[in-house]
């Protein structure tokens, strides 16, 4: 099977393209053709070195695609099956070797490419305006980097909860695809221009949560925009991490909290993972929730999809296509 593969750590150059030996699925595991795999944000950390990992492997935390051998002991699903998964290795490639009760079954009338493009960031986002801060109506909430996968994905989330959302972008084209997901304002990341922002919308009194995927250029600010006892979720460090800070500062701004949550500690079982990831594809599916495929490119093509993403210069989601979803 063609795959990519990462041998040491370092920038997109280090994504290669390589021949593997198609895998033989074991006891509890199920072999998937893939149609897509969703690239992520966190491909970026872990190719880089941010979060090391044994080398050589192949890239990918997410895909979709259909079953076409399982292992012994596997009922959870069957030859034949399309499936999506999140949060485990090796989706870019022809085929994937996966466990086989952390695979999710696609809703008839959802295409295999679009839940490729929906799971990962569909249950972040989820889980972020549900359990992180369970949006309520009325509230407005701060979504950083609101034209990116997440970024779409969360605004529409926090809009069907009632909440009101305000983005940031760093171009016009950008912030056109906020307001398009229900963004009621935009603003880019000078200095101030957030928190106005947020002044004007709320009276003064300050967001109910921010979600951030950014990291350091914009936790202070996010930090200066919230409301007493708001929420600061920084879910990601796409502009770097956040420096160490007094935890005064939270006392003397209104007893603020911040946490720094993770996808994995939210789907931890296989039921949490149906619930979550079922609620995401089935709103889809149902055309409340509306995936975004901004950038499509093929498998080979993985260091450019990767050098786009770093270069802040994609919109929404970025997809390899990998294979017809087809046994």
């Amino acid at each position: 099977m063609k795959a990519i593969q990462v041998g040491r750590a370092g920038g997109p150059e280090v994504l290669e393209l390589v021949d593997l030996p198609r895998p033989t699925p074991r006891a509890g595991e199920a072999l998937v053709r893939l149609a897509a795999a969703g690239v992520n944000y966190i491909d970026v950390y872990i190719r880089s070195g941010l979060y090391p990992r044994e080398l050589p492997y192949v890239p990918g935390q997410e895909g979709a695609g259909t079953v076409v051998e399982v292992g012994p002991g596997v009922h959870e699903v069957a030859v034949g099956d399309v499936v999506a998964w999140a949060n485990l290795p090796g989706s870019y490639a022809e085929y994937a070797l996966l466990s086989a009760d952390r695979l999710v079954p696609v809703p008839d009338g959802l295409s295999a490419e679009t839940a490729a493009a929906t799971l990962l960031q569909g249950m972040t986002a989820h889980y972020l305006c549900h359990d992180t801060h369970p949006v309520r109506e009325g509230d407005t909430v701060v979504v950083h980097a609101a034209a990116g996968g997440v970024g779409m994905l969360l605004t529409q989330l926090v809009r069907l909860r009632g909440g009101t959302v305000i983005g940031t972008a760093s171009t016009e084209a950008k912030a056109e695809a906020a307001r398009a997901a229900g963004a009621v304002e935009v603003v880019d990341y000078r200095p101030g221009a957030l928190l106005d922002a947020v002044r004007r919308h709320t009276g003064g009194l300050g967001a109910a949560a921010v979600f951030d995927g950014i990291g350091g250029p914009t936790f202070d600010e996010s930090l200066a925009s919230l409301r007493p006892r708001g929420v600061l979720a920084v879910y990601g460090q796409s502009g770097g991490p956040v420096p160490p800070f007094d935890l005064q500062r939270l006392n003397a701004a209104g007893s603020l909290y911040v946490t720094r949550p993770n996808l994995g500690h939210h789907i931890q079982d296989r039921a949490e993972l149906l619930r979550r990831g079922t609620a995401v594809l089935r709103l889809v599916r149902d055309g409340r929730l509306h995936v975004r495929i901004g950038q499509r490119h093929p498998l080979s093509a993985a260091a450019a999809a990767h050098a786009a993403l770093e270069a802040r210069t994609t919109i929404a989601k970025t997809v390899l296509v990998c294979a017809p979803a087809t046994v």
